[in-house]
């Protein structure tokens, strides 16, 4: 398998295998998941059912809002994923952390989301698609009604 269609947490614990190879990836900057991480979370989006995980029993789940859950190794501590609970069309949609990836090989930076929130001393170069919180939120109410 290629290297960015499979990852894993930090000890080994969980590993996982992605449906599709990803094509790109993004940065958020909000305060949960600077707490998350530790840092910037770098993740790539994942549609429901296109990850399948090895060592499951070894993931911990923790609801960080009222729309979201972030997964992690019980064992290593090692950020897994952000995945969206809120009902609607997107429901299920994992951010996978970039770094839980075996290769980042071919993958291209192309969205920092809550721009507004990221510290003064953190910027990375080039052009991409750049999302406020307020955007963000936009999107995620839409996502929200989506069904209704």
């Amino acid at each position: 398998m290629s290297g960015c269609t499979t990852g894993g947490c930090l000890c080994g614990a969980v590993r996982f295998e992605l449906a599709e190879a990803p094509k790109t990836y993004g940065a958020c900057h909000c305060a949960m998941c600077r707490k998350f991480s530790g840092g910037i979370e770098l993740g790539l989006e994942v549609p429901p059912g296109g990850v399948s995980w090895t060592g499951e029993k070894n993931i911990g789940v923790y609801k960080s809002s009222d729309w979201a859950e972030r997964g992690f190794c019980k064992i290593c501590g090692s950020s897994l994923f952000w995945r969206l609970t809120a009902p609607g069309p997107m429901q299920g949609l994992l951010s996978l952390s970039a770094g839980s990836l075996d290769s980042f090989d071919g993958l291209e930076f192309t969205t920092e989301v809550y721009i507004d929130m990221k510290p003064d001393s953190h910027a990375f170069a080039g052009t991409r698609k750049r999302m406020t919180e307020a955007e963000v939120m936009a999107m995620v109410d839409a996502m929200e009604g989506g069904d209704q």
